[in-house]
């Protein structure tokens, strides 16, 4: 008996050994991209078994936040990091902010599927969110009447200030000296977005094509009453004809680690490219 126990405490102590000696990543920011790196996290993991990628979401800011800080190895975010924040990470850690773009994406806007609209013009999409805009019922859009939306009263679905998405959706839609108007349901994640319009016939709502699915209708959008209405896809991510396409991004403070180096190398390999194309964005190009 006494010599079972020392054999089984030999081989926990062997697994714990083995388990100390992987090195773990930490892996945080964008909602949009967080299922996209935990796919990458779970491939990589048979790519390199020594290294583990922890990953976790919270938005854009928060990634950042982490970098400036210091307590992250690779900050996602859906936006591009700002001056400000390059200063302060620098401030912070004495390293500059190294930036590598692993993708692209589509910024769909969706509807409930029993609203009969199918696009919006950028600037119908500015009356609908922005500050000053006058609609706040869809009959005032292409007088658009939503079987089972009591009073044709418009909900409009927004994110927490911290997100990346709602940041790049206030530029791409209004310019950078406007904002979104007060009252939308601002929401902490692209998928709960995604839930709340499926069931809301009033609602509209914004996230990363990623995260489609056939319960709502996304919108085609135009740059102009006269342009040709596109629909977000692959296709018009990567031509960049559909007006609302933006890069994705992940951040290092200064020169990656040998380990986190090749982990950024390997997310533009062709299996990685894979996963990305599997997740509904678009790949970046070789670096």
């Amino acid at each position: 008996m006494n010599r079972l126990i020392l054999v089984i405490l030999f081989l926990l102590l062997a697994a714990c050994s083995k388990q100390s000696n992987i090195l773990i990543i930490q892996n945080k920011g964008s909602d949009t991209l967080v299922n996209l790196a935990q796919a990458w996290a779970e491939e990589y993991k048979n790519i390199n078994p020594n290294v583990a990628l922890a990953v976790s979401g919270g938005g854009s800011g928060t990634g950042i936040a982490a970098l400036i800080n210091g307590t992250v190895d690779i900050a996602n975010s859906s936006r591009a990091i700002k001056a400000e924040e390059r200063e302060q990470a620098k401030k912070n850690t004495g390293k500059d902010v190294n930036e590598f773009i692993v993708g692209m994406d589509a910024l769909a806007v969706f509807i409930h599927p029993s609203n009969p609209l199918s696009g919006l013009t950028l600037e119908e999409t500015a009356c609908i969110y922005g500050e000053g805009g006058h609609c706040t019922h869809w009959n005032q859009v292409r007088n658009t009447i939503v079987p089972g939306c009591k009073d044709n009263r418009i909900i409009r679905v927004s994110r927490q200030s911290n997100s990346g998405t709602y940041q790049y959706f206030r530029e791409a839609i209004l310019g950078k000296k406007r904002d979104l108007k007060l009252g939308s349901m601002d929401l902490s994640g692209s998928r709960e977005s995604i839930d709340l319009v499926e069931k809301t016939p009033c609602a509209i709502g914004y996230s990363g094509m990623g995260y489609l699915n056939p319960r709502v209708k996304a919108l085609c959008i135009q740059k102009s009453g006269d342009a040709p209405c596109i629909a977000p896809t692959v296709e018009t991510a990567i031509d960049k004809s559909y007006p609302i396409s933006r890069e994705l991004y992940m951040y290092t403070s200064g020169d990656p680690s040998n380990e986190v180096k090749a982990y950024l190398d390997w997310t533009q390999s062709d299996r990685a490219h894979e996963i990305t194309i599997k997740a509904g964005y678009v790949p970046a190009k070789k670096r």
